[in-house]
């Protein structure tokens, strides 16, 4: 990872640094621009939010629905509702604020746990990221357009990526290899919110590659959202997101998901509906 890559990272490490209201209520910025506001950046904020009430704890799931469509250029407003605190797990509720109005809410839960039995499905057989495109690259070309280069915190390499070309008809599933633009940070909680601000990428091209979605036009729309964590993130390498939609109907698309470390341990699971109008 090249230096010149860093300040992508720092930008969103700025926008995950809330600010502290008090009474468990938190402020962040949104970015600049007028497009629709990323999902999984309010996603990560609301983990920040929630995971400052449980400083003992660590995040191993979160459900959280998408109200309205948030706009980027207006700070968001997080209150946070201390459901419970039990002697194993405690359980947040957090809703977020643009202009007075909710636009994302979410529930997590947060344990003290740390051993046990483990067991977990094997990584899928994917070739490595090594001689895959920038995704931003891929998409311009599929697109005819210019790569954006101003945003993302991650390098997304995605496999096939030709099977999403505007228009274009395969199966329900996609695959991707993340990986930080940057060195990962020390605190644990900004590493999970990190990787949950990651969870949102590539799932719903997953569930729109069958109908050729012209996602040039019509990008698909979060509704809901849930993420399980089964092991701290590694986030200093590529991580496989695997994905598979096994039904849409109403223009609505379910898929799962799983993130695997590059050694095959899986990190976390994932599932996800949305909007996919073709």
């Amino acid at each position: 990872m090249s230096d010149s890559d860093s300040p992508r990272l720092a930008r969103l490490l700025r926008r995950l640094d809330l600010r502290d209201l008090g009474k468990d209520e938190y402020l962040a910025e949104a970015g600049t621009g007028r497009s629709r506001l990323y999902g999984g950046l309010v996603a990560a904020q609301s983990v920040i939010a929630a995971g400052r009430t449980a400083e003992d704890a660590a995040l191993h799931s979160l459900h959280a629905y998408f109200l309205r469509a948030g706009k980027s250029d207006t700070e968001i407003r997080f209150e946070v509702e201390r459901t419970r605190d039990g002697r194993r797990f405690s359980a947040r509720r957090v809703v977020a604020h643009q202009e007075g109005k909710p636009i994302f809410q979410l529930a997590a839960s947060f344990t003290r746990v740390t051993g046990g039995g483990e067991h977990a499905d094997p990584m899928p057989s994917h070739s490595g990221p090594d001689g895959l495109a920038d995704w931003e690259d891929a998409r311009a070309q599929l697109a005819g357009a210019r790569p954006r280069r101003d945003f993302e915190a991650f390098d997304v390499r995605v496999l096939e990526p030709e099977r999403d070309a505007p228009g274009a008809r395969s199966a329900p599933s996609r695959a991707a290899w993340l990986r930080l633009r940057g060195t990962a940070p020390d605190d644990s909680l900004l590493r999970t919110a990190l990787l949950v601000y990651a969870t949102d990428r590539t799932m719903l091209r997953a569930a729109a590659r069958p109908h050729g979605a012209r996602w040039t036009t019509q990008a698909p729309a979060s509704l809901d959202h849930a993420v399980w964590l089964h092991r701290p993130p590694d986030l200093g390498d590529w991580l496989l997101y695997d994905c598979h939609s096994p039904a849409a109907s109403a223009g609505r698309g379910l898929v799962f998901g799983a993130i695997y470390q590059r050694g095959g341990e899986r990190v976390a699971s994932v599932a996800q509906e949305g909007l996919i109008e073709a």
